[in-house]
């Protein structure tokens, strides 16, 4: 299975959390638009098929993914 970079998976799940804690509920009382579509992709990039599962998946794999070295700054001439 291919895993997504995880800069591209924290960006989602940071995303996902801001959008269900401040997106309004639909009216049906169900997450907004979205938090539904960064569920839904949140899911296809974990292979998941519950956001639960999804963002267990997700912080798992930000907890052993290794942590990229700085990029040191390029020196204009």
């Amino acid at each position: 299975m291919l895993t997504p970079h995880p800069a591209v998976l924290r960006g989602l799940l940071d995303a996902y959390e801001a959008a269900a804690l401040d997106e309004p509920v639909d009216p049906m009382g169900g997450p907004g638009p979205r938090t539904r579509d960064l569920a839904y992709t949140l899911c296809v990039s974990t292979g998941t098929r519950e956001v639960r599962h999804a963002l267990e998946a997700a912080r798992r794999q930000l907890a052993t993914a290794p942590v990229a070295a700085p990029q040191a700054a390029v020196a204009a001439d």
